[in-house]
């Protein structure tokens, strides 16, 4: 229709929008994609005087996006995916293989599921067999050769120079605020199975500080601990992505955990071109969106 303004949204302009997000401002984000301070910039102006809206504050101590700016963002991802996926599908890829490949029921949950799937589709000819698996159990796996690679967590300090970092997390004490917690009597401490490092290291800790820990609840899955600790059966580690509103962090009254890091370990083998493409489209979707997020 005549006099209608005709708008689009610039694939580059969006890469440079989800760039700023990640790395903190305009500047940052220059240097990551290789430009310079004024063409990203540009590229926001543009997409601003397009849309007839502001994307990003100016103003001192606002957040750095604006609301129409966090609903850009939204979209922003969700046409990148498309346009890369359709890019790489159409490039006739010939790739085969098989990957036996490893996660913790953490990563299941994140969009780490969502690029396995796009592969997938990508590389029909690819199988991947993949095992859900406590951390220290798949690096026993992938120590084994029964598994090409995992993605697993371990601690901060455990994280080998052969590891692909994917995420940091922190570690965190936690209880109901209905729990009341006796001195001088054994903590009630809700556990994962015996092959937890959290567990382990807990445990450990109570003989080194002193403390006594009673295991009154065991379960493998992380919605299990969840449950215990919001009924108030006792005291559990969890990491930042599992606290609720309901949970009570206790950390004061305890030694400090060790950082988390979520890693992709791959096993000693001959080179698996399958597996080297998988571990690039994961490091690409990282390094474009950031740490790994919970699958919404």
């Amino acid at each position: 229709m005549a006099g209608v303004p005709t708008r689009r949204l610039d694939i580059d302009a969006l890469r440079a929008l989800i760039a700023i997000e990640k790395h903190g401002g305009v500047t940052r984000a220059a240097e990551v994609l290789g430009l310079s301070q004024s063409a990203v910039s540009h590229k926001v102006r543009r997409l601003e005087e397009n849309l007839e809206c502001e994307i990003l504050n100016r103003r001192p101590n606002a957040p750095m996006f604006t609301t129409p700016g966090r609903d850009l963002l939204a979209y922003a991802r969700r046409i990148l995916g498309i346009h890369d996926e359709a890019v790489l599908s159409l490039s006739k890829s010939t790739l085969q293989g098989r990957i036996a490949l490893g996660m913790t029921e953490d990563t299941t949950c994140t969009d780490l599921s969502r690029i396995l799937g796009r592969f997938r589709r990508l590389y029909p000819e690819v199988t991947v067999r993949t095992q859900v698996r406590m951390s220290l159990t798949l690096q026993e796996l992938v120590a084994q050769g029964t598994l090409d690679a995992a993605i697993i967590q371990v601690f901060q300090h455990e994280v080998r120079p052969a590891d692909i970092l994917l995420s940091r997390e922190t570690l965190h004490w936690v209880k109901s605020p209905d729990l009341t917690l006796a001195e001088g009597e054994a903590i009630p401490f809700l556990s994962f199975d015996e092959n937890c490092f959290y567990r382990r290291w807990g445990l450990d800790l109570g003989q080194d500080e002193g403390k006594m820990f009673e295991t009154v609840f065991e379960c493998s899955s992380a919605a299990g601990i969840i449950a215990g600790v919001t009924s108030g059966l006792g005291v559990a580690l969890l990491n930042q992505r599992h606290l609720r509103s309901d949970m009570e962090i206790i950390d004061k009254d305890f030694p400090k955990p060790p950082d988390l890091a979520y890693v992709v370990r791959r096993a000693r083998k001959p080179r698996n071109p399958a597996l080297e493409t998988l571990v690039r489209e994961i490091e690409t979707e990282i390094s474009r969106y950031g740490a790994l997020q919970l699958a919404v």
